[in-house]
């Protein structure tokens, strides 16, 4: 049912956590499957230093959360905009069609956390 990409971040999530004093947080949800996903972001120079998430959700949920900090890091605030849930989904080889409406929001917390950064006028 899983790739072995899902399985992979799923069962060794990478950059799970919070950041200290973050620049931006997003939470995104889904109340019909209860997937919740909050992302901390750390900006230096318009440039992603740092991504760390915790995600509240099924194993689809947790690697996408894992895949999309691993998208984010190192980008632009620009280019970090343009990374989308189908991206995140294609990055870790496909998900179940099932799983696509409600566990693949990385993407949106990621975009919500940069829109957090901004309004505060780091």
């Amino acid at each position: 049912m899983y790739t072995e990409k899902v399985m992979d971040h799923f069962s060794n999530p990478r950059n799970v956590g919070e950041i200290e004093n973050p620049d931006g947080v997003g939470e995104v949800g889904n109340a019909s499957c209860g997937d919740i996903m909050k992302i901390f972001l750390k900006v230096e120079n318009n440039i992603i230093q740092d991504v760390k998430f915790k995600t509240f959700g099924c194993g689809a949920a947790i690697a996408t959360s894992s895949m999309v900090t691993e998208l984010a890091i190192g980008k632009t605030l620009e280019e970090a905009l343009e990374l989308t849930n189908a991206a995140v989904a294609e990055a870790l080889d496909g998900l179940p069609p099932a799983k696509m409406h409600c566990s693949n929001l990385a993407a949106d917390a990621l975009h919500e956390a940069i829109k957090n950064y901004k309004e505060s006028g780091q």
